[in-house]
């Protein structure tokens, strides 16, 4: 994807957006000495222009059951059965990434479990049947830092 022409007011959006995602958009208005609906037609703009790719609630999934976050890396037989693999992973509601990478890895994955039982059935009967050569795991005992990423106009 092509890097966006954005000007200082997207910036400005995005950087207050990234901080908080639910600030209203009057307020986000107030603070860039603009209209409330040159806001939302800027935001809809983003969104458009597939800069902001939505909002989103975020669920603590400990909270909900899922103590354990895996991370693993397949190896696949065949590398040309990628899309088929993508295809059943989507179907794993666990798997929450699937990324397709550079390095010893054909593609990698995070997943939560309910623990380290779930993760083996995950595993064992789900993941075993996908045409996998090999896999390595991860297990995460916990996450410290979750954020976006910067945003700040070229140049500063």
């Amino acid at each position: 994807m092509a890097r966006a022409q954005l000007d200082t007011l997207d910036y400005k959006i995005l950087q207050m957006l990234s901080v908080n995602g639910r600030k209203p958009f009057l307020e986000i208005a107030r603070e860039c000495n603009v209209s409330g609906a040159a806001i939302h037609q800027r935001i809809q703009k983003l969104m458009s222009m597939g800069v902001l790719k939505g909002s989103e609630c975020l669920i603590d999934p400990a909270s909900v059951g899922y103590e354990t976050c895996a991370y693993m890396g397949f190896f696949l037989k065949d590398p040309s059965r990628f899309d088929e693999v993508v295809e059943k992973l989507k179907a794993i509601p666990e798997v929450v990434e699937i990324h397709f990478t550079t390095g010893q890895y054909d593609m990698f994955i995070k997943l939560y479990a309910h623990n380290n039982d779930h993760l083996l059935h995950i595993i064992h009967e789900q993941l075993q049947g996908l045409g996998l050569a090999r896999t390595e795991s991860l297990i995460s005992f916990k996450e410290v830092l979750k954020r976006q990423i910067p945003v700040s106009e070229p140049g500063d």
